[in-house]
């Protein structure tokens, strides 16, 4: 009865140990969530956040009040692509307006 009991009381700990070495692994792995972000702050005629986890940055739209685009830490990749991409949204001009009648 003893060596059960000393088998049982090896086994609480190892599997607490287990436990706490997947917890690390994940964190590890995954890294950093953004779930704490910055106010929005201005520059260069963007808005934009920082993570106060790991200092990451990602664009705010204003007028939607919320985060877009790829998180970066490079602020100035993250407004070279935006200026891109508003170019791109940017509708060309009418070929040619005709009347009605």
């Amino acid at each position: 009865m003893t060596e059960v009991k000393k088998k049982s009381n090896w086994l609480w700990p190892l599997g607490l140990m287990a436990t706490g070495i997947a917890a690390a692994s994940v964190v590890v792995f995954r890294g950093c969530w953004h779930r704490k972000l910055s106010w929005p702050i201005r520059s260069q005629g963007f808005s934009y956040q920082v993570c106060l986890g790991c200092g990451i940055k990602r664009l705010f739209d204003e007028k939607a009040f919320q985060g877009y685009g790829p998180y970066s830490y490079d602020l100035a990749r993250l407004i070279e692509r935006a200026k891109e991409t508003r170019v791109a949204e940017v509708p060309a001009e009418p070929a040619e307006q005709r009347p009605a009648s």
